[in-house]
């Protein structure tokens, strides 16, 4: 599929120090022969609201930012034919990282103008689309605790610090949790639609994007000692440690807890618990090379 009329819906937030890559970008779209209509967010949800009224009138909508700004336009374009294209301009870029979608201005033009559209299954809990990954108990912890200016200010060191934070606490309840109807109590737990995490980390293998179900990863027990050996997994690029993680293969995972824990997805809290996860039932279509 040639694209050649697009709606880039630009976070200028999330993109500021990315700035110049962003317009190079948009130069190179140009040159290509592309009809760019750009919209910038002004705040939260306004990305989902766009897409969702626009995306009848372009042959693909564009999502120039962070991993959020991903999610919301993913959000708009649940349910319709018109396909999802990405600038990656955020801090980790997990789904960049997961499709192989490139970060240099002419190569993301090239896949914009002339790439062809995967078909990508993405989760959906409590009627909320995500695209990589929603977590409860240490991840979705550590996104409550990071403060937005922090994120702008360090990037992926925001994260390390709050992760630090979660991880120096060791405060975390018990959940409860059914996977395919299998109930266990966990103290942390990951559900993956694809293999990276916090950028091209790999913490569940055998996630796919274009298949109908999901990985998880969860940790019986977050002891400090835990956390850490699965940390020390994810940066070394090792395989997660057996002795401190369960991880299965899933269309469904129902979670309940405390009344009010955090759910994250994509890197935002988008619910609280408890929480139904399950694959959307129509896969979106995501431009790659």
């Amino acid at each position: 599929m040639t694209v050649r009329r697009l709606l880039v819906i630009h976070n200028p937030v999330a993109g500021a120090r990315r700035r110049r890559r962003y317009e190079a970008t948009l130069a190179a779209l140009a040159d290509a022969g592309c009809a760019v209509t750009v919209h910038e967010t002004r705040g939260r949800g306004d990305a989902e609201e766009i897409s969702r009224a626009q995306h009848g009138s372009f042959d693909a909508v564009v999502a120039a930012g962070g991993d959020g700004t991903i999610n919301e336009v993913a959000n708009g374009l649940a349910g319709a034919a018109t396909p999802l294209g990405v600038i990656p301009l955020g801090t980790a870029n997990v789904l960049a990282a997961e499709a192989g979608l490139p970060l240099a201005p002419a190569r993301v033009a090239e896949v914009l103008s002339r790439g062809r559209s995967r078909a990508v299954f993405a989760g959906i809990a409590n009627g909320r689309h995500f695209l990589m990954m929603a977590g409860v108990g240490f991840d979705a912890r550590t996104v409550a605790r990071l403060r937005p200016q922090m994120k702008r200010r360090f990037g992926k060191g925001a994260y390390a610090a709050a992760a630090f934070e979660e991880w120096w606490d060791n405060s975390l309840p018990r959940y409860t949790v059914a996977i395919d109807g299998v109930a266990a109590e966990v103290a942390s737990i990951v559900v993956s639609k694809g293999r990276c995490y916090g950028g091209a980390f790999v913490l569940a293998p055998r996630a796919d994007l274009g298949v109908a179900q999901f990985e998880t990863v969860s940790l019986p027990h977050a002891s400090r000692g835990a956390l850490l050996a699965l940390g020390s997994a994810l940066a070394l690029r090792a395989p997660a440690p057996s002795s401190a993680v369960r991880m299965a293969l899933a269309q469904r995972i129902q979670i309940s807890g405390p009344i009010g824990e955090p759910v994250q997805a994509d890197g935002d809290i988008v619910a609280h618990l408890p929480v139904d996860i399950t694959v959307a039932p129509d896969p979106l279509q995501l431009l790659a090379p």
